[in-house]
């Protein structure tokens, strides 16, 4: 399949396309949460101090969003399968490394390396776009992204349950064994596809800061974002500290069963598509943004420890969720309609901008529940939202987005 073939012979989607897409980008992003509720018995065990655990998993964000200024922006210059197959198969090879590492220097060396390979799911979401009509670009979308999302939400309970039952080491052998099948069943089903852009590699990096520069539907959805995934990873960097302290006491099925809650805002990316093929995003994405805000401000109800403050903090997940789903989807379909031949690039951008957001999240909520708390992490947390929520209302985005 060329690129013009992509492009143009919208009809002929198979729903099973469509569903193998979106499991694989579950998967495969997966891989850069599974980390995240394990921070306290990943540095326990490596002997990595209290304050800087965040690093655990700010090394595999840091991975993934080198992986998205210099990997996926190929996505626009080789065929996609190989390239995806390559990246997978890294990944693979990066979490079994991760299961044997015995120091923190070679586990986290690993962490970046699965952040690198898990930038595979960045070159199939902008493959779906390409498979589908404007029209019905936005469902497109949607739907793969639902099967990212439930990646991204289930692969904190999936890992807490296997740490429960066996140790943090059994969630990377688990996970390395499922890309490999997986790296098998997109060998054999996925369909081939070559773009047509001639550039050389270089050139193709340098066109990157042109976009940026040329774009501003680019920048600004891409630093709106940073500043909500900021949000997102605050929240569930510290939530499972806060949940683990005294005050909670859960285990780590007990956090599990918390993070499975956070599943539903799933329901956020097919919803978003519909209402962003409707003409909807400009309007509604304030509405996304105050809801990642809000969550913060719910996450405090309650004395901490109570019964209705854990209530709390599992509405807050949800809503966080959602606000944050439907944001993203909103952003990738205006951005993917920027400019066919470059969605590999733009979506490298776009990405890379609010994982490094995302970094820069997950270390500053374990240093500042660490300094102060849930009360210090959850107002850095509520900070990056109002933030986002002002830079959206300075300048209107352009109205068809």
């Amino acid at each position: 399949m060329t690129s013009t073939t992509a492009d143009t012979s919208h009809a002929a989607i198979p729903s099973w396309i469509t569903l193998l897409l979106a499991s694989a980008c579950g998967v495969i992003v997966a891989n850069i949460y599974y980390a995240q509720p394990l921070v306290g018995p990943i540095a326990a065990s490596l002997g990595i101090s209290a304050h800087g655990a965040g690093i655990v998993v700010t090394m595999t964000q840091i991975g993934y969003a080198l992986g998205l200024l210099l990997v996926v922006p190929l996505a626009d210059l080789i065929e996609n399968r190989r390239l995806v197959l390559v990246l997978t198969l890294l990944a693979a090879l990066a979490l079994t490394g991760a299961a044997l590492a015995t120091d923190a220097t070679v586990f986290l060396f690993t962490a970046l390396l699965i952040g690198l390979g898990s930038v595979a799911v960045q070159v199939l979401v902008p493959y779906a776009a390409h498979l589908a009509s404007d029209a019905t670009r936005g469902r497109m979308v949607g739907k793969v992204m639902s099967g990212l999302l439930l990646g991204i939400m289930l692969a904190r309970p999936v890992s807490s349950f296997l740490t429960d039952l066996f140790s943090w080491r059994a969630v990377f052998v688990v996970s390395a064994i499922v890309m490999l099948i997986e790296t098998v069943v997109l060998a054999r089903a996925l369909p081939p596809r070559q773009p047509d852009s001639s550039l050389r590699y270089g050139a193709l990096l340098r066109s990157m800061i042109t976009l940026v520069v040329t774009t501003k539907v680019l920048r600004r959805r891409a630093l709106i974002h940073a500043c909500l995934f900021g949000a997102f990873s605050v929240f569930w960097t510290a939530a499972p500290l806060l949940l683990a302290s005294p005050a909670f006491g859960l285990s780590q099925t007990g956090i599990a069963l918390f993070a499975l809650t956070g599943a539903a805002g799933a329901i956020a990316a097919p919803l978003a598509g519909r209402w962003g093929d409707k003409g909807l995003s400009q309007r509604l994405t304030p509405v996304a943004i105050v809801l990642v805000a809000l969550a913060f401000l719910l996450s405090k109800v309650g004395a901490e420890g109570s019964t209705l403050s854990l209530a709390a903090l599992t509405v807050a997940g949800v809503v966080l969720d959602f606000g944050l789903v439907s944001n993203l989807v909103f952003s990738q379909r205006a951005i993917y309609a920027i400019n066919p031949a470059a969605r590999g690039r733009l979506n490298g951008v776009f990405m890379a901008t609010f994982f490094a957001g995302g970094a820069i999240g997950s270390a500053l909520g374990a240093w500042a529940y660490v300094q102060g708390g849930w009360a210090l992490a959850s107002w850095i947390g509520f900070a990056a939202p109002v933030c986002a929520l002002l830079y959206f209302s300075s300048e209107a985005l352009r109205p068809s987005r």
